[in-house]
């Protein structure tokens, strides 16, 4: 067969019952989300500390819109987890796993959320983030980190998104 010497073989990505296959960033957790619709339009849970991404309360909640083709990231925290809910359009986000004395050192995960998709992702302190909007329309996602946002000293540090330091190209 002429030319099949240059292809290659698709790898497994979901299991027959359809769930992904990938290795999670350790400390890494991602619950998608169930939609309840009716008549009136639909209900979404967001957030239950009952589902164990850290313990209490989100101490500060806030919501970001991404335009189509915008990009934020890279970002990385030392001390807070970030718990970002994408309930809008589609958003592919990676992650770098940072963290030299983890075992999922050097790792990158890639999800595509939003509202065909919706989930609950926890990022924790030492994995670098990064959120592009690859819809057509805006995109909206809710962080609830573990920490609030501390206005005089933020935990959060940031590397171009073409750096070197991340293997990823969003």
């Amino acid at each position: 067969m002429q030319g099949f010497d240059h292809a290659v073989k698709d790898r497994q990505t979901v299991t027959t019952s359809g769930a992904p296959v990938r290795e999670l960033i350790e400390d890494v957790q991602l619950r998608p989300a169930t939609t309840h619709s009716d008549q009136r339009g639909d209900l979404c849970e967001i957030y239950d500390e009952r589902w164990g991404f850290t313990e209490g309360a989100a101490p500060f909640v806030y919501a970001v819109t991404l335009h189509p083709g915008s990009i934020r990231g890279w970002v990385i925290h030392l001390e807070q987890d970030d718990r970002l809910f994408f309930a809008l359009g589609t958003a592919k986000v990676a992650l770098y796993d940072a963290r030299e004395d983890s075992p999922t050192f050097g790792t990158v995960n890639v999800f595509y959320l939003g509202d065909n998709n919706r989930a609950l992702l926890r990022i924790p302190p030492g994995v670098f983030h990064a959120v592009k909007n690859v819809g057509h329309t805006n995109a909206l996602f809710i962080n609830l980190p573990s920490q609030p946002y501390q206005h005089t000293d933020p935990d959060k540090y940031r590397v171009p998104i073409d750096s070197e330091v991340v293997p990823y190209r969003m």
